[in-house]
């Protein structure tokens, strides 16, 4: 194969766009997407994720599409699309399945499929392989050649982005790991690590989200303990963390596409083969049960105040993080929810998220700003968007009556004195 690689890239979200962008500055791109409004939003120049800014958009040598006919025989496919879990926390690899099966229809012999998804040791191999195989009536490892390369992207992180990132990857055979060492090592500054094998590269992944998860989930429990004593984890975290080892977690909600998600996938893998993963369920349990925590204490402060039901509350931020739009699988609507089945009214506000996306997910109606809110009894900050840490006293007094109380999840308004008249909780 020659070192002016043809490639396509399918799926143009958070993943699949920025790698997309990077490898055209260096080799023929094409990027691929189902979704044809996606699909024309780019062509438009725009990037709803907030990932890619206009003019570098403009700038980028990569086409789109969403027609199938459009990709075939090309050099390189590097499949980037969603791995969620479903309702019952069990692997959902329809999508990984389809995209497979998308390749298999238009791989020409020579062909290398990468996957960036995350998912379980062997996915790779035994599930897509097969997929590939059956439709396009090639034989892996001697017709096309599988390989594997976790994605790293974290929204809204201008400094980790995958031009900086280092790249682990893995090939089916020594030749197809070189090609790949080649072209992602083109693309990135922080050069490439070669893992033993696929699998291995599967499971680097798996744990990485996973070891995030479990180090919250510790502090997220020890967040519980100390507030029965009356202490401030923010605090406590604080004090903590001038010993240099120290490792710098913050507890709060675990949403998003891979933190929240990840670990059921390391989980099932475990339980097939007969190993019962103990401290990866009991992080997966503290963290989803966070959600209903705050709910009980923001209650239970609203009640010291002689106000329960049919209180209003105004909720900051519903996307997983701060400073992005993304709203997948954010645990905020878990306390959105439990404070509406103990019957408080809940305004919701956000400063990044897409109205109609907010409607979609989880049949949340955002104010369209927050020009003229007041009269509540109760102000929840969810999600540290800057716009809210950039909150002062007079602020808080607008938007609270007399004696409403200001309820900080993330300690980001823990530096500003409790305005006269107005109570405050924080985690």
């Amino acid at each position: 194969m020659a070192e002016n690689y043809r490639i396509v890239v399918l799926g143009l979200g958070y993943v699949g766009l920025p790698l997309a962008v990077s490898l055209a500055k260096h080799y023929e791109v094409v990027g691929f997407d189902i979704n044809t409004g996606r699909v024309r939003e780019l062509m438009a120049g725009h990037d709803r994720t907030n990932e890619i800014d206009s003019d570098r958009l403009a700038a980028s040598s990569m086409t789109y599409t969403s027609d199938v006919a459009e990709i075939g025989g090309y050099d390189i496919y590097i499949v980037t699309v969603p791995t969620p879990v479903d309702a019952h926390n069990v692997p959902d690899l329809g999508a990984v399945r389809a995209a497979s099966r998308t390749v298999g229809g238009v791989i020409g012999k020579g062909a290398i499929v990468v996957f960036e998804s995350t998912v379980y040791p062997g996915v790779t191999e035994d599930v897509c392989g097969p997929e590939i195989e059956a439709v396009s009536g090639l034989v892996c490892g001697e017709d096309f050649f599988l390989g594997y390369s976790p994605e790293r992207i974290n929204p809204g992180d201008r400094e980790h982005t995958v031009e900086r990132i280092t790249k682990v990857l893995a090939g089916q055979n020594a030749a197809v790991t070189k090609v790949l060492s080649d072209m992602y090592g083109t693309m990135t500054t922080g050069g490439v690590f070669v893992a033993l094998d696929i699998r291995t590269a599967e499971a680097a992944k798996v744990i990485e989200n996973a070891q995030r998860d479990i180090n919250i989930a510790f502090v997220n429990e020890v967040a519980t303990i100390f507030q029965k004593m009356g202490l401030s984890i923010h605090d406590v975290l604080e004090a903590a963390g001038t010993k240099w080892n120290f490792l710098n977690f913050s507890p709060g909600l675990v949403g998003g596409h891979c933190i929240g998600v990840d670990p059921f996938y390391l989980a099932h893998a475990a339980t097939s083969i007969g190993h019962h993963p103990e401290i990866i369920l009991a992080g997966r349990r503290i963290n989803d049960s966070m959600g209903g925590y705050v709910a009980e204490c923001v209650a239970r402060e609203l009640a010291k105040t002689g106000r329960g039901a049919g209180a209003r509350i105004l909720m900051l931020g519903l996307t997983f993080k701060e400073n992005v739009p993304d709203l997948r699988n954010s645990r905020v609507i878990d306390i959105i929810t439990a404070l509406k089945g103990r019957g408080f009214t809940i305004d919701v506000h956000d400063a990044f998220a897409d109205p109609a996306e907010a409607a979609q997910y989880y049949d949340v109606e955002l104010l369209p700003s927050l020009d003229g809110a007041s009269g509540y009894q109760c102000v929840v900050g969810a999600v540290p968007h800057d716009a809210y840490c950039a909150f002062t006293g007079d602020r808080f007094q607008e938007l609270l009556e007399p004696g409403g109380l200001i309820a900080d999840i993330k300690g980001m308004w823990r530096k500003i004195p409790t305005p006269d008249g107005l109570i405050r909780w924080q985690l």
